[in-house]
């Protein structure tokens, strides 16, 4: 199977040279590399025009509208590979990422999808968490379980895949794009998850393994969205894009329950009443900030899957 390799970057080239030399690597060769790029981003053109390629078939491609939707579906228009698989700027694939991906789409021609684990440094040291094998799932009521930087076990199906390690079978998805619904300049969070669950609901398979893997540095964002800083306008638009996602994927009953359960408990993330008492002695008026945008996102999100 041939497989295209879409990369997504702006302003990180000592991020993305790292990138390159780890598909470089690779122990099963891609065969189109895709590296796209916002027009403006004088930076990454320059620091491409020095880098040597050797082996690796890289193409860039221009992209002027702001946000990772964007630079993925032109890169979704130019690929010609059977797989497709996508990572970030700021990640390092491991030696046998492809070759791993590749087994997967071979072994079962049901699978569209196939992902695996990020495993998170914080400059050079391991971002040590719990591993846990609950990755990747949408429970009955919406509330949705990620937690791929920590997976072990087997490969196994899941609902959703993470944008830093998915790859996808050209077939399966095409005709296909990134739903350009979602808000955000930048990161645009929770792109993925309409894209996957569309494929669930046409029947494919998606699968997690953690053997299939890439190295992730959290590198600086140039969007509303700073990672670790909370911000108003980011956190909305991060429930907003969910919200939609999730009312268009669950049924009535379910729909309604996702609904409830968010205004009223929540979660870490999304602060419902529950949750704003929960960390209101911890983190004192931030949670009502934590609160407002949650609530503004889940009513912005309902709006616009009223209007679509």
């Amino acid at each position: 199977m041939n497989i295209t390799v879409i990369i997504p970057t702006y302003q990180r080239p000592k991020d993305l040279l790292r990138c390159l030399e780890a598909l470089k690597r690779q122990t099963r060769p891609v065969d189109e590399l895709l590296v796209v790029i916002r027009d403006n981003d004088s930076e990454t053109w320059k620091f491409l025009e020095d880098f040597d390629p050797e082996s690796l078939p890289l193409k860039t491609l221009k992209v002027s509208v702001p946000g990772v939707i964007a630079a993925m579906n032109v890169g979704l228009d130019s690929a010609f590979g059977d797989i497709i698989a996508f990572t970030d700027d700021d990640a390092a694939p491991h030696q046998d990422w492809l070759e791993r991906i590749e087994a997967h789409f071979l072994s079962d021609k049901s699978v569209a999808a196939v992902g695996g684990r990020d495993w998170v440094y914080l400059g050079s040291q391991l971002h040590a968490r719990k591993l846990t094998e609950k990755v990747g799932r949408v429970q009955w009521f919406g509330r949705v379980i990620g937690n791929h930087h920590l997976g072990v076990g087997e490969a196994r199906e899941v609902d959703v895949l993470k944008g830093v390690n998915m790859s996808f079978r050209r077939s399966a998805i095409q005709g296909m794009h990134f739903d350009e619904r979602m808000r955000g300049t930048g990161a645009q969070v929770h792109f993925e998850l309409a894209f996957c669950l569309a494929l669930k609901r046409a029947g494919w398979k998606l699968v997690y393994d953690p053997a299939v893997a890439v190295n992730h540095y959290p590198a600086q964002r140039f969007d509303e969205d700073q990672r670790a800083q909370f911000n108003e306008i980011a956190h909305a638009n991060k429930v907003h894009n969910e919200t939609l996602i999730l009312l268009e994927h669950l049924s009535p009953v379910p729909r309604s329950v996702f609904l409830l359960w968010t205004v009223l408990i929540g979660n870490r993330s999304k602060r419902g009443f529950v949750q704003l008492l929960r960390f209101l002695p911890s983190e004192g008026n931030l949670v009502w900030y934590k609160w407002k945008a949650t609530m503004i996102g889940l009513w912005q999100g309902w709006q616009t899957w009223k209007k679509s």
